[in-house]
């Protein structure tokens, strides 16, 4: 599965990072790319490993808001 998520909060590249490491840590994600401009993370994964609710969860605990 491949999705773009919405993220308000990202605004350096420590937030880049964070995101990028923590969702790409996560069992079935194959790829992370988080695009600062657009305030856009997008996700590779495999659906029957990990779920949208998990990566989105992931997200948050790092401080940022998924819309």
């Amino acid at each position: 599965m491949n999705e773009t998520l919405k993220v308000q909060g990202m605004s350096c590249g420590h937030c880049v990072n964070a995101v990028e490491t923590s969702v790409g840590e996560l069992q079935g994600v194959s790829n992370v790319k988080v695009d600062l401009d657009k305030g856009e993370v997008a996700v590779a994964y495999d659906n029957s490993t990990t779920s949208l609710a998990e990566i989105k969860e992931t997200i948050e605990d790092q401080g940022y808001d998924v819309v």
